[in-house]
């Protein structure tokens, strides 16, 4: 859904459907847009997990005969949230690049057009495949781009932070089960025991909801940052290659050769110079994308760590009050 007052669309509010390899069509088209060379592209949404939230929604279903209607509804409202704010996050890194798409009709077209696209998609690494043996034109990017050793801490991360959301997914699950199974035990037993198994059955399941919130927090603070900036990297590498495939166009052979053949001189040089003008123009734009990507690297980090700290903070406060309150009633009891 779009609202805008930007002279660039027909209307001031539209809303357009899109499926997930429209959303990868406009990165690749603005690669390839000569205008945008010099910039890091920001990559596209992650192809969207169903697997996870369809087991979820099953074991839900699974448990639904404990669980009244209406919190069963809210928890899959719960769960379908998950994924639409990872989406969000997502959309909303792409702020910055905003007032450059701002009058790029492609991203009009993306934006308005309210039928399929009907693209083709193309492999960044297919279009500028081969280039990676002439990095090492471009001094000072080596040690970053060939070792890839902010990448690989990045990655490794990444990897343990996606293990440990799962994990807080498990407890979660967990909680419904044993809340489920007591919440059973309950109804056969005698009324005095059940009261005190419903009580901790009810405590199971308010820790299935901190549990499920810890794991959604996690996940959308902590392994979707790392998993963007994974991207973001790849598209830095890219802007590499675009530069790199303009030194190589610019250094090419073909004015020695029609000097030494002494043919077409004028149509080559006229070529070479164009090369030129085009390495000049994208090297100096290139120059401010890394050291923007730097900057602004270091701030979303700062940002994201310092939340997802004051989440654990206010998580860890909820784990712990929450026994605390069923030894209160227990004890009243």
């Amino acid at each position: 859904h779009t609202k805008t007052t930007l002279p660039t669309f027909q209307r001031p509010e539209f809303s357009v459907t899109r499926q997930h390899e429209e959303c990868v069509w406009l990165p690749d088209t603005l690669i390839e847009t000569t205008h945008y060379a010099g910039l890091i592209i920001p990559p596209a949404p992650t192809k969207p997990n169903f697997d996870g939230p369809r087991e979820k929604m099953q074991k839900l279903g699974e448990g639904e005969g404990f669980v009244i209607k209406e919190e069963f509804a809210k928890m899959k409202q719960e769960l379908e949230a998950e994924y639409l704010a990872v989406f969000k996050k997502t959309v909303s890194s792409h702020e910055v690049f905003l007032p450059v798409l701002s009058k790029d009709r492609n991203f009009c077209v993306f934006l308005e057009y309210d039928r399929n696209l009907s693209v083709r998609w193309e492999n960044t690494k297919e279009i500028f495949g081969g280039l990676s043996k002439v990095r090492v034109l471009f001094s000072g990017v080596k040690d970053f781009f060939e070792q890839e050793n902010f990448y690989n801490r990045i990655k490794d991360s990444c990897v343990k932070a996606d293990k440990m959301t799962s994990s807080h997914k498990n407890v979660a699950d967990d909680y419904i089960q044993a809340a489920a199974c007591l919440h059973s035990l309950a109804l056969e037993e005698p009324m005095v025991i059940k009261q005190y198994l419903l009580k901790v059955a009810e405590l199971f399941e308010k820790c299935r909801k901190v549990a499920g919130r810890v794991s959604a927090d996690a996940d959308l603070e902590l392994t979707e940052f790392l998993r963007y900036y994974m991207l973001n990297i790849k598209a830095a590498k890219n802007l590499l290659d675009r530069c790199t495939k303009a030194l190589v166009d610019y250094q090419n052979k073909a004015l020695d050769k029609a000097w030494l053949k002494s043919r077409d001189v004028r149509v080559v040089e006229a070529k070479q110079q164009k090369y030129c003008q085009k390495f000049e123009q994208l090297s100096e734009y290139a120059k401010e994308g890394p050291m923007n990507f730097k900057w602004k690297r270091v701030a979303a980090f700062r940002k994201n760590l310092i939340g997802m700290s004051e989440l654990e903070i206010k998580h860890a406060s909820s784990k712990v009050s929450l026994p605390q309150s069923c030894f209160g009633l227990f004890k009243n009891d």
